[in-house]
């Protein structure tokens, strides 16, 4: 398993805000996730940062309604939990500004670079699963599709869940990646990580690293 360059253990909780309007200054990089409710959001960034307790999960899906944001462990890199969404039993109003919300900050965050889109394996492409996804395309993001809860299903109908959505994924006419997840295996963490580092242009920070190595062994010659 090829190791990501930065190393998202060391994330750490940064901030909250109720809109787009008290986030950090936009500048640097941010990928957001995004999902259902239900869709094992707060559970995959925990598993990805090997943290039990960095994203809340709830056992009131749809209760969060702030913007959580998390800084990693390299300068002006950060990971955004974005509110649930689709949950039945909240109230339309709340449910019509989390949607105004997501459609602002895809349509107006600069240091926005990728869009992580959540879904159940036994429930995907819902309509606001693929409204997000086409605002997503609309404002020229990129977007990781997890099916979650991978484990639910076995081997062979995972694989074929996996080519229908990704043929389905067609569809946006976008740059729409599809892979499986599971939190309780550990599955698609390398996929997971390996698109952050792309996003968070990773490479410059290994750049970084190289010349500063070199630099400082030249000052011990």
């Amino acid at each position: 398993m090829s190791r990501s360059i930065i190393n998202y253990r060391k994330a750490a909780f940064l901030t909250s805000a109720p809109d787009i309007s008290k986030l950090p200054a936009d500048q640097g990089y941010e990928v957001a996730f995004a999902g259902r409710s239900n869709a094992g959001k707060s559970s995959s960034l925990n598993t990805l940062t090997e943290q039990t307790g960095l994203a809340r999960t709830s056992k009131t899906p749809g209760r969060t309604q702030l913007i959580n944001v998390f800084s990693l462990d390299a300068p002006d890199r950060r990971l955004v939990d974005l509110p649930g969404y689709g949950y039945a039993k909240v109230p339309l109003e709340m449910k019509l500004k989390w949607q105004r919300s997501l459609s602002e900050y895809l349509e107006k965050r600069t240091c926005l670079k990728g869009l992580v889109v959540l879904m159940d394996i036994r429930h995907p492409m819902k309509e606001l699963d693929q409204d997000l996804i086409h605002w997503a395309v609309h404002s020229q993001l990129s977007v990781l599709v997890l099916l979650t809860k991978a484990d639910k299903f076995k081997s062979g109908k995972q694989k074929g869940e996996l080519l229908k959505i990704r043929e389905a994924s067609l569809a946006f006419q976008g740059d729409v990646t599809v892979e499986l997840f599971s939190s309780l295996k550990k599955q698609g963490i390398p996929q997971l990580s390996k698109k952050l580092d792309e996003w968070l242009s990773a490479d410059e920070l290994l750049g970084d690293k190289i010349a500063d190595k070199k630099a400082e062994q030249n000052t011990n010659k």
